[in-house]
């Protein structure tokens, strides 16, 4: 009798994540994450720095401060501040003071990629930076921050009036410090992290707009874009939203081909829409889990482990490194999708995602999560220097902690704060 890999043996079948000894762990390694990340990354000029290597700030005289990095931190520290972690309600202080005083563009609105502490180093109006500003404010309005609401209000109508386009139900992607049009690049990235974000504004706000909206960017990403291209999710398009397929941009944010991350970002993303919406599009499902399994079937390097970065048309790696990040996040799918799904095969990938970070991507000696591997899995730093954030990590560690019923932050109330009575 062959022994099928996908399949668990019936003396260790069951979740992982209903085991004692692995919530334990999981905690374990969210709390070394937070301790990683909050012993130096706070500036007391404002906002955060980017860490090195060994958790030490890369540039410490005048660090430059991109609004995705300010935002991710408010959104950890809020999830920080959810499980009962003492000090995160000051870092999302922090952190927002600086997103309404120093990223917001009081001239012009919006909200500006990057400054230092003479000013703005790039100006230009991001879809990608303001889905990642309206996270920060819906997840700092559920521990109370005062300037919640306003970050909230702000975001919402700068997405609307000028990212917006209804006609197709998608963002256009960028502009610059005066609202001029910069390029007719269409992006799914910044839509997708949208998505994230609108869904993260609905549970805040309890404002059904924000759950229509991300329905309509998924629609247009993936049951219209990536099902019908085998479950490969396509990045880069024309301003009329057609695929192109030849765009050659930055290797970090816009790289060429496809990214399997990606598909495994969108494939959590999409089951927790469907939970969201009440389980009324089925094409949701039937895409995360296409999507999930595409990524793993095509992403995944048979010979060393690990995820390669990108893949070209026909399926073949173009960036052979192994980031931090899909990791994270395919164990994230597969923890979500495995709490509705009984097929063992996500079980399966689980645990070896979980067996391939422990061993590879785990920092045991100066802590945090290596964010760069070569293709035989040496750490590098190629496309990404130092550890760049806590995001990413944090969620892969506690998402299988928490219900599935929802965001992160959503599970977290449920599960561990009592109804006021």
């Amino acid at each position: 009798m062959t022994h099928d890999p996908n399949r668990l043996p019936e003396t260790n079948w069951g979740a992982w994540q209903s085991r004692p000894f692995h919530r334990q762990y999981l905690m374990t390694q969210a709390s070394r994450l937070f301790d990683y990340f909050e012993a130096s990354s706070l500036n007391p000029k404002g906002g955060f720095f980017e860490l090195s290597d060994d958790g030490q700030p890369l540039s410490p005289e005048n660090s430059v401060r991109q609004v995705h990095v300010t935002t991710r931190m408010i959104h950890c520290a809020t999830i920080g501040s959810l499980v009962g972690r003492p000090g995160s309600d000051e870092i999302v202080d922090h952190g927002m003071r600086y997103l309404w005083e120093k990223h917001r563009d009081q001239r012009h609105g919006g909200y500006v990629w990057s400054l230092d502490d003479d000013g703005y180093v790039d100006d230009s109006k991001q879809a990608y930076g303001h889905a990642f500003v309206l996270l920060a404010g819906a997840s700092a309005k559920l521990v109370g921050h005062p300037l919640a609401d306003q970050v909230i209000a702000d975001a919402t109508e700068v997405i609307e009036k000028r990212f917006w386009d209804k006609k197709v139900g998608a963002v256009r992607e960028e502009f610059g410090n005066d609202w001029r049009q910069i390029s007719t690049y269409r992006g799914q990235n910044s839509n997708m992290h949208l998505t994230e974000a609108l869904m993260a504004a609905y549970e805040a706000t309890g404002e059904v707009e924000y759950l229509k909206k991300a329905t309509k960017v998924a629609d247009l990403i993936i049951n219209r874009n990536a099902a019908k291209l085998d479950y490969r999710v396509a990045e880069h398009f024309h301003e009329d939203w057609s695929l192109d397929k030849d765009y050659l941009g930055s290797e970090m944010f816009r790289p060429a081909g496809t990214t399997p991350g990606h598909a495994l970002e969108w494939s959590r993303l999409l089951f927790q829409l469907f939970v969201l919406c009440r389980k009324e599009h089925s094409w949701m499902t039937e895409s995360a889990r296409g999507l999930f399994r595409q990524a793993i079937e095509l992403g995944w390097d048979k010979v060393h482990g690990g995820f390669f970065y990108t893949l070209d048309w026909n399926n073949q790696p173009i960036m052979r490194e192994k980031l931090w990040w899909p990791v994270a996040e395919a164990i994230g799918a597969a923890a979500y999708i495995g709490a509705y799904d009984k097929d063992d095969y996500y079980q399966v990938w689980y645990r070896k995602l979980w067996d391939f970070a422990e061993n590879h991507v785990i920092d045991h000696e100066r802590g945090g999560w290596h964010s760069e591997l070569t293709e035989q899995l040496v750490p590098t730093s190629r496309l990404f220097v130092g550890k760049p954030d806590l995001y990413h990590a944090l969620q892969a560690c506690l998402i299988p902690l928490y219900p599935v019923t929802g965001s992160l932050t959503h599970g977290i109330i449920e599960a561990d704060h009592p109804k006021r009575l």
